[in-house]
């Protein structure tokens, strides 16, 4: 028997960082965000020799050891596997150890700005969900990969990751000032998505970045209240309310602007979210047909959302092809996170 699970990426639309504590419990956050057809895949092969084999094949990390109640997590290796494990043992299988052989892998690399650590640990915790039976809903499976991402591991960052990975498609959610989350999942209609998917590109350059230190940066100007970066961090909420509008509406050109303004916002919450290489490559596709351009997730690197005229797209993209990058279509997908089993 093998339990597979499978967790789509997304890409943020507005709102991007709003959904940190130290915003959302003041003010309340909102996110508008879409997950899309790229995912973390979880495997895992139930075994009775009493030992735990992991494999990252997406940064080479493995193990093989004895099965243990409880990982010591002395380094960063294999550090999500290892904290869903912990909590897994100690909240749904009374302590006892488990015994398997676990592979995961990711269609984009860790720190591409698409997600992929909390949609790691989502997919690894649902690939539990349907081997131990545990029967979690959407809401306890985002929540708990939350909490151990934020929680137990101590790892910088907001909330959005883990309920777009659970939930999928387009969704306006919304984070409480007493600590909620509400996921409002939004009907787009197929003739919005296919313009969207006309004049989207993601483009990648081939050089993953920290997030920590630029929310750790974000987490303190609003601890602050700088006032350059709690302006911002206010445009940025009403901006994924925006969004929405113009997305549920059609208005693509409404949606370039929005992504225009988020982006010069997303600026003002960290001096380390842009740089003068982003900048250039930036400058390089609004030159070459692009006609807004954003940085997803955190930012300092990884992924570059480029919106274009449908027209422009392979003039846009064959520019993109000189460079040391690698372009990629958008396609939308519909479904959260999900598991199955297999012989």
């Amino acid at each position: 028997m093998q339990i597979r699970s499978r967790a789509p990426l997304r890409i943020g639309l507005a709102g991007g960082g709003t959904d940190l504590l130290s915003y959302s419990n003041q003010y309340g956050g909102a996110v508008f965000n879409a997950t899309i057809g790229m995912y973390a895949y979880c495997t895992i092969i139930p075994t009775t020799d009493n030992r735990i084999k992991i494999t990252a094949y997406d940064n080479n990390n493995s193990i093989d050891i004895e099965s243990v109640e409880h990982f010591d997590i002395v380094d960063d290796n294999l550090i999500l596997h290892k904290g869903v494990y912990n909590r897994i043992v100690k909240d749904y299988n009374n302590g006892k150890p488990l015994s398997f052989v676990m592979s995961t892998s990711n269609d984009a690399p860790v720190g591409s700005g698409l997600g992929t650590s909390s949609t790691m640990v989502v997919a690894i915790l649902e690939a539990y969900n349907r081997w131990l039976g545990l029967g979690l809903n959407d809401y306890d499976k985002a929540y708990l990969a939350y909490d151990i991402e934020r929680n137990d591991l101590k790892l910088s960052g907001g909330k959005q990751d883990q309920y777009s990975a659970v939930f999928g498609g387009f969704n306006m959610m919304e984070f409480k000032q007493d600590g909620s989350t509400v996921v409002n999942p939004l009907r787009v209609e197929k003739s919005i998505i296919n313009e969207l998917e006309c004049s989207l590109l993601l483009y990648y350059n081939g050089r993953s970045r920290s997030s920590a230190k630029i929310i750790n940066e974000q987490i303190k100007n609003t601890e602050n209240k700088n006032d350059k970066t709690m302006e911002a961090m206010h445009n940025l909420k009403q901006l994924a309310y925006v969004m929405k509008d113009k997305i549920i509406t059609g208005d693509i050109e409404g949606f370039a602007d929005i992504l225009r303004i988020t982006w010069e916002n997303k600026k003002k919450t960290s001096s380390i979210i842009s740089n003068k290489e982003l900048e250039n490559t930036i400058n390089f596709a609004m030159a070459n047909g692009a006609e807004a351009v954003k940085v997803s997730g955190a930012g300092g690197g990884g992924f570059l959302m480029l919106y274009c005229n449908p027209i422009n797209r392979q003039k846009l993209t064959d520019a993109l092809k000189t460079l040391s990058g690698t372009v990629f279509p958008v396609k939308f997908g519909k479904s959260g996170v999900e598991s199955w089993i297999t012989k």
